[in-house]
């Protein structure tokens, strides 16, 4: 038996035990997804701080820096991420045979994402001088980016062997190498960014080496555990090699493209909003992305939830108990629809507490408690369409709803954000709550898409 995936449950068996059985699935394997993505969110909170203390123009690179190779990322991720269901149902139904074959086929993706990855940030000088930047925060921004750079192979091989051990029911692996990854973060930030043990002082170049070298020790020590384990004998990395099969890459990447796009279109939307409400001043800017980084926050509750929920329905099917798959997709929107009221009550409430929290500046605590309280409402539809997604993603249906997250972000989201924000067409300008408000109904229009089809492939359980 798997270490986190429990065994199918009895068909037979009382409704309510059987979804409750299923629910404690989700949160043996959800629990280490939830500290891993807060390990990887803390990365960029000593990233922020840290450079921040050095100058401003050192923060301000940092800043830039990560903007440029945050959503690249999180695209190759998303392409990566097709590995965690295919790899599940290959658990599931007995094909251990398959696992490392397609486990090859990921690295030779991640290989060649890093190689893209790499010539893009390394060549960013001719954007930066479109945007018109200072000379020295370019100077710090291109060194930022370069020192990063070399940790990109390195990062992108974590993504694909967490493909693996997420796809065997191993979540708390890729849990103890991301925090053994932020652990040698921070005092290499420190140390590099300030001077310290004789170290030169970088600044902000200094945040790009540690998070580099951070990420290649990480790699080198998941790999080494992952050849040295016992629990990882019948699966070793270097014995079971595989070469390129031309099949399996465009399996692999048929599932896969849709979830790096529909993870680009979010993230790009986000960064577009950041811009057009440049021109309403730094209030309102310093309000709206302390909002955003609270809602990213609580988000990856629901966020770790939903990538256990692809991993164990992509084992019940692989397990051929399509019914169980069913039962839990169906019960799972009924724990998304209680993390999502436990959030945006929250929020709603303490939403004057949490801005003072972030800000001692009254007028931006003003427009940070307006937009978190919009946000409650934002964070509802987000939580289901996640939750929806997520399922589909397990059932390896990620085109349609990657068409369906487009309509929804770009189709309904953004334009009726940039009408409701900067116009008078429907009601009197609202300003940065406007945004919030369109995102709300965008997200929205995604819940309630996703939901069907997700009816779609339940409606026979």
């Amino acid at each position: 038996m798997d270490e986190e995936h429990q065994p199918v449950p009895d068909t037979r068996a009382p409704l309510v035990p059987r979804i409750l059985t299923e629910w404690r699935t989700l949160a043996l394997l959800g629990g280490p997804i939830l500290i891993a993505q807060l390990a990887q969110m803390a990365n960029g909170v000593i990233d922020t701080v840290m450079a921040g203390h050095a100058s401003a123009e050192d923060l301000a690179a940092v800043g830039i820096g990560s903007a440029i190779w945050m959503p690249v990322f999180l695209f190759f991720m998303g392409v990566l991420g097709a590995l965690q269901p295919i790899i599940s149902g290959y658990n599931g139904s007995g094909e251990t045979g398959r696992i490392m074959p397609a486990t090859w086929q990921g690295l030779y993706i991640g290989a060649a994402s890093a190689a893209l990855m790499i010539l893009l940030l390394v060549n960013m000088q001719p954007l930066f001088s479109l945007m018109n930047l200072d000379a020295h925060t370019t100077i710090i921004a291109v060194g930022y980016l370069d020192a990063f750079a070399w940790g990109v192979p390195f990062m992108l091989l974590m993504v694909a062997l967490r493909g693996l051990t997420d796809g065997l029911g191993h979540t708390r692996v890729i849990m103890a190498f991301s925090v053994l990854g932020t652990l040698i973060n921070l005092p290499l930030n420190w140390a590099l960014i300030y001077g310290k043990f004789g170290l030169p002082e970088m600044g902000g170049v200094g945040c790009g080496w540690a998070t580099s070298i951070s990420n290649v020790i990480a790699a080198i020590a998941m790999v080494v555990y992952l050849n040295c384990s016992p629990v990882y004998r019948q699966f070793h990395l270097i014995a079971d090699w595989a070469k390129p099969d031309p099949e399996n890459l465009r399996y692999i990447l048929r599932i896969g493209l849709p979830i790096g796009f529909t993870i680009f279109v979010e993230a790009s939307m986000f960064a577009v909003i950041a811009l057009f409400l440049a021109p309403l001043g730094p209030v309102v800017v310093a309000g709206h992305q302390i909002a955003l980084n609270v809602t990213s926050l609580t988000f990856m509750v629901p966020l770790s939830i939903g990538m256990a929920l692809t991993l164990r329905i992509a084992f019940l099917m692989g397990a051929g108990t399509p019914r169980t798959a069913h039962l839990l997709s169906r019960s799972s929107l009924i724990l998304a629809g209680l993390t999502a009221l436990l959030f945006a009550s929250s929020l709603f409430v303490f939403a004057e507490a949490i801005a003072r929290l972030y800000t001692s500046d009254p007028e931006v605590q003003r427009v940070t408690t307006l937009l978190l309280k919009f946000a409650a409402a934002f964070q509802i539809a987000d939580v289901i369409q996640v939750t929806c997604i997520s399922a589909l993603r397990g059932y390896k249906d990620t085109s349609i709803p990657m068409f369906i997250m487009l309509f929804s972000f770009w189709g309904v989201g953004m334009p009726l954000g940039y009408v409701l924000t900067f116009t008078d067409l429907i009601i009197d300008a609202m300003g940065a709550p406007g945004f919030w408000a369109g995102i709300t109904a965008g997200l929205a229009s995604a819940a309630l898409l996703l939901g069907w089809r997700l009816f779609l492939y339940t409606r026979a359980a």
